[in-house]
């Protein structure tokens, strides 16, 4: 996700290329300008699908690259020296916006039966409007203590398989986020975009997000959904 706030470009968990390992990019390449200009990279856990060594090397200048407790020394060991850890809590200040780390529920292993690890997080950010971005999570307890008044919450609602492992929410396990986090606007995200080779997709690249629309309106009706298609963009009105 690009998040532009008050002329403050973030970019979460870029995987700008057209694949990695065994999985293959099937929406549409990300624009240009995606890569360009960019203020802060926001890193949630180090899993291959959301910390891509190649694509932070193709971003375009400098760029602040904050990361959960506990990435640091990989990123260093990898030339990205300025990388800034965080732990839940702990906050920074990106031109304006700020920037907390939250909780998730995740596995925080870089690579199965290694130690390389970081403890998990998402971020809530906080300029023009409220957004929170959950990168890879469970429900937890306590998630509906993030912060009041969000604007938007951008939930997964699936990943790049046909199934999910532990650590994600699935479109009614995410639904019952919406509902703990009670934001004016709910964007289903990590869908759509990328499988692995050769193997069946079913409908998993396209009904994940409006299952999740349909159970929030169950669940939360006064949440709003806008469901975003992988290349698509979003302007947030008053």
């Amino acid at each position: 996700m690009l998040l532009e706030l008050g002329g403050v470009r973030l970019l979460t968990d870029p995987v700008l290329r057209p694949g990695f390992a065994h999985i293959r990019r099937h929406a549409a390449p990300p624009a240009a300008d995606v890569a360009q200009h960019v203020d802060a990279v926001l890193i949630s856990h180090m899993h291959l699908d959301h910390l891509d060594l190649p694509s932070l090397r193709s971003l375009d200048g400098s760029f602040r690259l904050l990361v959960p407790r506990g990435a640091g020394d990989f990123l260093r060991r990898k030339g990205f020296a300025h990388a800034e850890e965080l732990a839940c809590g702990d906050s920074r200040d990106v031109g304006g916006v700020e920037v907390v780390a939250t909780p998730a529920l995740h596995d925080g292993q870089r690579w199965p039966l290694t130690r390389t690890r970081a403890a998990p997080i998402g971020f809530v950010m906080r300029g023009t409007r409220s957004v929170y971005f959950a990168g890879d999570t469970d429900l937890f307890d306590d998630m509906d203590r993030l912060g009041s008044d969000l604007d938007v919450a951008l939930l997964p609602v699936w990943g790049w398989g046909p199934t999910l492992g532990r650590g994600h929410l699935d479109p009614e396990r995410a639904a019952r986020a919406a509902q703990l986090l009670r934001p004016r606007l709910a964007v289903p995200i990590h869908w759509g975009t990328f499988f692995p080779r050769g193997r069946r997709k079913r409908d998993r690249l396209t009904a994940p997000p409006r299952e999740f629309a349909k159970r929030v309106a169950d669940l939360a009706p006064d949440v709003s959904v806008r469901v975003v298609e992988p290349g698509g963009s979003l302007a947030l009105t008053a």
